[in-house]
């Protein structure tokens, strides 16, 4: 017999209708939802740019923060932020990535990688302001031991961050290096390359935009997060910008911060003029990221 008199050609008719205009109603309800997203996006954007605009001026960006909104401006926050960022990134990268090489290519497969895997996927979902106690009592105050305290500092917020996007960075790594073929490992030890010679020259290039688009999403929570930054104690006013790792600084999300819970109207817009520019910050890093990536993919 064959596979179409098995279909009872009348049920078939009979059920149409109603499951297509099933699948209508869904399509509708899926697509309000995006558009909702999408208008609330758009007056939110459209209210910060139209506030903020005016105050852009080089004066904005030369300017150290003040309790004068027209003399307000962001040099201590803007150059503390790129501190941050320059030393976030390093760290977490290479724990990150080592950690996830180790999990995935030399770590034997026991209870205790599944439990290490387990708790390091739910420290992903721990609140920032947790990350944020931690780096307070280890980073900040060296866990009540005062040669380890390393202050109100770039390394102190950078350690803590980096805390916090670690288990972002594990993750994705761990998927991108475990989606790369096991054939390919093994033609490469097959024919004589040893297990690091395999990992530098075959694994991770191939597992490169995985990596990249995990460290993406990572980096850039880390620069919009103000929550630990508040509890390590990152000052809101700082007539000056770091030299070192080992100095106090400002941080863009603590100026905007400080900026939106004062009463003035004016110190609104500075806000506002303030998160355009950590926008414009987080879309050039995520556009050379992106780049990066999809350069490895076409070589692939």
């Amino acid at each position: 017999m064959s596979e179409t008199n098995l279909i009872n050609q009348k049920v078939v008719q009979k059920k149409l209708p109603k499951r297509l205009t099933k699948n209508k109603v869904i399509k509708s309800i899926f697509f309000a939802c995006t558009l909702i997203g999408l208008v609330v996006l758009a007056i939110l954007l459209f209210d910060i740019f139209s506030k903020g605009i005016p105050y852009l001026n080089l004066e904005f960006f030369t300017n150290f923060s003040s309790t004068t909104p027209s003399s307000a401006g962001i040099k201590g926050a803007l150059i503390g932020t790129l501190w941050l960022m320059m030393t976030i990134a390093p760290i977490s990268i290479i724990l990150g990535v080592g950690t996830a090489i180790y999990m995935v290519e030399y770590a034997k497969e026991n209870w205790l990688t599944k439990f290490i895997r387990v708790n390091i996927s739910n420290l992903a979902g721990v609140p920032s302001v947790v990350f944020g106690l931690l780096g307070l009592t280890i980073f900040v105050r060296g866990a009540g031991f005062e040669n380890l305290s390393l202050g109100k500092t770039v390394i102190a917020a950078a350690l803590t961050m980096s805390l916090m996007i670690l288990p972002i960075i594990i993750v994705a790594s761990q998927e991108a290096i475990k989606a790369v073929p096991s054939s390919i490992r093994e033609a490469s030890l097959g024919l004589g390359g040893t297990k690091w010679q395999t990992i530098k020259n075959i694994v991770l290039p191939a597992s490169i935009p995985g990596i990249l688009t995990g460290t993406i999403l990572a980096l850039s929570r880390a620069l919009g997060e103000t929550a630990p930054l508040v509890v390590i104690g990152i000052p809101a006013i700082l007539m000056k910008t770091p030299n070192s790792i080992f100095e106090s600084f400002q941080a863009l999300p603590m100026q905007i911060y400080n900026w939106a819970k004062l009463p003035q109207a004016d110190f609104q817009n500075v806000s506002s003029a303030a998160i355009i520019v950590l926008l414009i910050i987080l879309i050039l890093m995520n556009s050379i990221a992106i780049y990066i990536r999809n350069k490895y993919q076409r070589k692939l």
